[in-house]
């Protein structure tokens, strides 16, 4: 199955599972013999897909980064590399909760609105800083691996690749290893994409026949401003970003990443998507190894763009409906807050709420009222989740580009 047919399988699927979900909403999802379907055949066959993605994450990670830093040999370069991806990671972030803000500030989605937050939402509490910055540094490299700590395991092949490239004959025996199991692993995500179509439309289906469109006419505003914020994010932001450091065709770059984007959709998962997005960076958009191997795991772990934006909605909705005046002060502090808790921003599904409660604490609203906005979270979190991948591949290619780590004719093949 060539690219082209697979996306297009794929959206075929997502398309029948948001119809097919919305029907059995409408029936009703607790109708005899639809309930089998909403609550046991869908989460099965969804979730045998998602935890198959994320068996490949760990090797993939692991294998990628071992080779595409010994392919680097310059410990000065890989700095540098590392140092830029950060840099841009962090602007596109405050990039984004900043648009959400304004739009919300200007739109007002909570005004007039009463609003009882009185709820049983309980919010996990966020780590301190301290313990995100010592939580970076693996002691013990295979519980890391088998927790799925991706910051830990993306320090460890990193050290475990320089050591190689330094080690001499040794270390270019290992690295050849490496090499070919990580070719493996490739073959493995290429399999798994000829199922991928029946994954995403179990997860689609499952979604919506358990929200429907109930929980979004309650909160349509809210719901329909960051969808809005999103969109303006993913097409007119990063296209203004992309175009300004690349100089490259923009629409040649959505092309390239309809897959990509379909899947994190699906999934809303960053980290289970890291497979698709790896194999998409360097065989559509033309980012080598070397890069794509550092930038993209990465990515999935502290680019979370997209849930920067709902927290900066959720804040300006919430202080509106309680009738809170936060000020200036306020939104630079959210500003601020939102872009530091994405780099301890796990890509598991759902984990913004988590964040949002530490942005709620800082500007002095209550941690409760998340739970007004819990119900429509889930199907927002397919959105930003696919915003947040979007961001991980046009970040890819810059940094590429600028190091000559880039293979254009790659880019602008017609799939």
């Amino acid at each position: 199955m060539n690219s082209k047919n697979l996306t297009r399988n794929i959206l075929i699927g997502m398309t029948l599972g948001a119809i097919v979900g919305i029907i059995i909403n409408i029936v009703g999802p607790d109708t005899s013999g639809l309930s089998v379907l909403v609550k046991d055949i869908f989460p099965l066959v969804g979730s045998i897909f998602v935890r198959s993605l994320q068996l490949l994450v760990v090797p993939l990670v692991l294998l990628s980064l071992i080779c595409g830093t010994s392919a680097l040999d310059d410990v000065r370069r890989l700095g540098r590399i590392g140092f830029k991806t950060v840099a841009f990671y962090m602007a596109t972030t405050a990039i984004a909760i900043s648009i959400a803000i304004s739009l919300a500030v200007i739109f007002k989605p909570g005004s007039g609105m009463q609003l009882d937050y009185e709820t049983n939402f309980v919010a996990k509490e966020s780590p301190p800083l301290t313990d995100v910055i010592l939580n970076i540094f693996p002691k013990n490299p295979f519980a890391a691996m088998a927790e799925g700590n991706m910051l830990q395991v993306i320090v460890f092949a990193i050290l475990f690749g320089l050591a190689a490239t330094l080690v001499g004959p040794p270390g270019r025996r290992v690295i050849a290893l490496a090499n070919d199991l990580n070719d493996i692993v490739m073959k493995l995500v290429m399999l798994l994409l000829m199922a991928a179509p029946f994954g995403v439309f179990a997860l689609v289906a499952r979604t919506f026949a358990k929200e429907g469109f109930s929980a979004i006419l309650a909160l349509s505003q809210y719901f329909f401003l960051v969808l809005a914020a999103l969109a303006i994010h993913a097409f007119v932001a990063y296209g203004l970003i992309f175009k300004t450091f690349t100089g490259l065709s923009v629409k040649q770059l959505y092309r390239n990443l309809r897959k990509v984007q379909i899947f994190a959709f699906s999934t809303a998962s960053s980290n289970a998507t890291i497979p698709i997005n790896l194999e998409n960076a360097e065989h559509r958009l033309g980012v080598k190894p070397a890069v794509a191997s550092f930038t993209i795991p990465l990515g999935a772990t502290i680019n979370m763009d997209g849930t920067a934006i709902m927290q900066g909605v959720a804040t300006v909705f919430i202080a509106q409906a309680l009738g809170v005046d936060i000020g200036l002060q306020g939104y630079l502090m959210v500003v601020l807050t939102a872009t530091l808790a994405s780099i301890g921003t796990a890509g598991v599904p759902g984990v913004g709420l988590i964040m949002l409660a530490m942005v709620f604490q800082q500007v002095g609203l209550p941690v409760a009222a998340i739970g007004v906005i819990y119900g429509v979270d889930r199907l927002l979190d397919m959105a930003r989740t696919a915003v947040n991948v979007t961001g991980d591949a046009v970040v890819s290619v810059i940094v590429a580009k600028s190091e000559g780590e880039f293979d254009q004719e790659v880019f602008d093949a017609k799939k």
